[in-house]
Protein backbone atom coordinates (compact mmCIF):
# COMPACT_ATOMS: atom_id res chain seq x y z
CA UNK A 1 0.00 0.00 0.00
CA UNK A 2 1.68 3.50 -1.05
CA UNK A 3 0.20 5.85 1.38
CA UNK A 4 -1.20 9.49 0.76
CA UNK A 5 0.87 11.99 0.40
CA UNK A 6 3.56 9.92 -1.47
CA UNK A 7 5.37 11.53 -4.29
CA UNK A 8 4.19 9.59 -7.39
CA UNK A 9 3.74 9.20 -11.16
CA UNK A 10 -0.01 8.35 -12.77
CA UNK A 11 -0.82 7.64 -16.29
CA UNK A 12 -3.62 8.23 -18.43
CA UNK A 13 -5.40 8.36 -21.74
CA UNK A 14 -6.95 11.46 -22.78
CA UNK A 15 -7.80 10.45 -26.33
CA UNK A 16 -8.20 7.28 -28.26
CA UNK A 17 -7.17 7.24 -31.75
CA UNK A 18 -10.76 7.54 -33.09
CA UNK A 19 -10.99 10.71 -30.92
CA UNK A 20 -7.68 12.38 -32.02
CA UNK A 21 -8.70 15.36 -34.49
CA UNK A 22 -8.91 15.31 -38.40
CA UNK A 23 -5.73 16.09 -40.21
CA UNK A 24 -2.77 15.40 -37.80
CA UNK A 25 -0.37 13.24 -39.58
CA UNK A 26 -1.19 9.33 -39.55
CA UNK A 27 1.57 8.29 -37.53
CA UNK A 28 0.04 10.48 -34.41
CA UNK A 29 -3.42 10.09 -34.91
CA UNK A 30 -2.99 5.97 -34.92
CA UNK A 31 -2.14 6.25 -31.35
CA UNK A 32 -4.14 7.77 -27.87
CA UNK A 33 -2.75 10.67 -26.36
CA UNK A 34 -1.41 10.10 -23.71
CA UNK A 35 -0.48 11.89 -20.20
CA UNK A 36 2.09 10.82 -17.13
CA UNK A 37 1.32 13.42 -13.92
CA UNK A 38 3.69 13.62 -10.83
CA UNK A 39 2.35 14.76 -7.80
CA UNK A 40 1.62 14.01 -4.50
CA UNK A 41 -0.98 11.08 -3.90
CA UNK A 42 -4.75 12.12 -2.02
CA UNK A 43 -5.82 8.74 -0.49
CA UNK A 44 -3.66 5.30 0.01
CA UNK A 45 -3.24 3.10 -3.51
CA UNK A 46 -2.00 0.47 -4.48
CA UNK A 47 0.24 0.47 -7.76
CA UNK A 48 -2.46 -0.40 -10.44
CA UNK A 49 -5.51 1.46 -9.04
CA UNK A 50 -7.63 4.81 -10.00
CA UNK A 51 -5.58 7.07 -8.11
CA UNK A 52 -5.53 11.52 -7.64
CA UNK A 53 -2.96 13.64 -7.17
CA UNK A 54 -2.31 16.81 -6.65
CA UNK A 55 0.59 18.49 -8.72
CA UNK A 56 3.20 21.33 -7.42
CA UNK A 57 1.18 24.05 -9.46
CA UNK A 58 -1.91 22.75 -7.42
CA UNK A 59 -3.67 20.76 -10.37
CA UNK A 60 -6.23 18.00 -9.51
CA UNK A 61 -5.27 14.71 -11.34
CA UNK A 62 -6.83 11.17 -12.00
CA UNK A 63 -4.86 8.39 -13.00
CA UNK A 64 -3.60 4.78 -12.59
CA UNK A 65 -0.56 4.58 -10.26
CA UNK A 66 2.31 3.55 -12.09
CA UNK A 67 5.30 4.45 -9.76
CA UNK A 68 6.51 5.53 -6.18
CA UNK A 69 9.28 8.26 -6.03
CA UNK A 70 9.71 8.83 -9.98
CA UNK A 71 13.45 9.44 -11.09
CA UNK A 72 14.88 11.00 -13.73
CA UNK A 73 15.79 8.20 -16.42
CA UNK A 74 16.78 10.22 -19.35
CA UNK A 75 20.64 10.49 -20.30
CA UNK A 76 22.05 12.50 -23.39
CA UNK A 77 22.97 9.13 -25.40
CA UNK A 78 26.54 7.71 -25.10
CA UNK A 79 29.98 9.32 -25.08
CA UNK A 80 30.91 10.64 -28.99
CA UNK A 81 34.69 11.52 -28.96
CA UNK A 82 34.14 13.47 -31.93
CA UNK A 83 32.19 15.83 -30.08
CA UNK A 84 35.29 16.57 -28.33
CA UNK A 85 37.11 17.91 -30.99
CA UNK A 86 34.27 20.10 -32.16
CA UNK A 87 34.14 21.35 -28.61
CA UNK A 88 37.77 22.48 -29.52
CA UNK A 89 37.26 23.67 -32.91
CA UNK A 90 34.21 25.81 -32.43
CA UNK A 91 36.02 27.65 -29.06
CA UNK A 92 39.13 28.25 -31.21
CA UNK A 93 36.92 29.60 -34.21
CA UNK A 94 34.18 31.95 -31.66
CA UNK A 95 37.36 32.87 -29.17
CA UNK A 96 40.42 33.69 -31.98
Amino acid sequence: MIEKNSWVRLHRIILEPNERAPGIPSDTSSVPLEIWVKGYLQQDANIGDEAEVVTLTGRHEKGTLIEVNPAWKHGFGNFVPELLQIDRQVREIVWS
